[in-house]
């Protein structure tokens, strides 16, 4: 018997949790373009971004970094996969996503599923029209 999950709608700040099981559900329904190239990812979510990783970005403002695929390995010096397996991850920044509901009013599942599409879309070298289309095509299938 398969498993369900109640997603509901926050009027609080989700936890850490809250957001990692959003996430979840939102990958188990990804579009087939970037699903076919996301074996095993992992999916982790911090609460912001650290200064390292600022800095290696060229980004003063940690609010602007949403999201961020890492890849696990290179196939060789400079040329990285563009499939995902169990040593990939992407992050997601709770508090700048927060600030951005908060900002937008949207719902946020639908604002979460934005983010990890325009991520991986960019990751897996996606235009930004076809990047668009998935996004609206998977809103209009998505609960």
């Amino acid at each position: 018997m398969e498993c369900q999950r109640i997603i509901m709608n926050f009027t609080f700040p989700p936890t850490l949790d809250d957001m990692e099981d959003l996430a979840a559900s939102i990958l188990e329904n990804l579009p087939d373009e970037i699903l076919t190239r996301c074996n095993d990812l992992g999916v982790i979510v911090e609460d912001c971004v650290d200064q390292v990783t600022l800095d290696d970005l060229g980004i003063d403002d940690p609010f602007e970094l949403l999201a961020l695929y890492k890849s696990g390995s290179e196939i060789a010096p400079g040329v990285e996969r563009k499939v995902a397996n169990d040593d990939d991850v992407l992050v997601l920044y709770r508090r700048s996503i927060l600030d951005m509901w908060c900002e937008t009013q949207e719902d946020l599942l639908s604002l979460m599923r934005q983010v990890i599409i325009e991520e991986l879309g960019r990751y897996f070298e996606f235009s930004d029209d076809d990047i668009e289309e998935m996004a609206g095509r998977h809103y209009q299938g998505m609960l």
